[in-house]
């Protein structure tokens, strides 16, 4: 295995986020997360599917569109 396993202070530097907002994310379940006893990690590959799941959201219809 080889996958990286980042800290909340790593996905926020990543996501330009404050990590309150990343542990936040984490307890409500909307963030790819791995809990290690108390200490909540996240794998880098998880991040990057996470964030393409979103864009692809936006792109086909995730966000609403202002009435002409």
């Amino acid at each position: 295995m080889t996958s990286t396993l980042l800290t909340a202070a790593e996905v926020a530097e990543l996501l330009g986020v404050p990590t309150s907002w990343v542990y936040q994310q984490s307890r409500a379940g909307r963030i790819p997360t791995v809990t290690l006893g108390r200490y909540r990690r996240y794998r880098g590959e998880a991040i990057q599917e996470w964030l393409r799941e979103l864009e692809a959201e936006g792109i086909h219809g995730g966000r609403k569109s202002r009435p002409a």
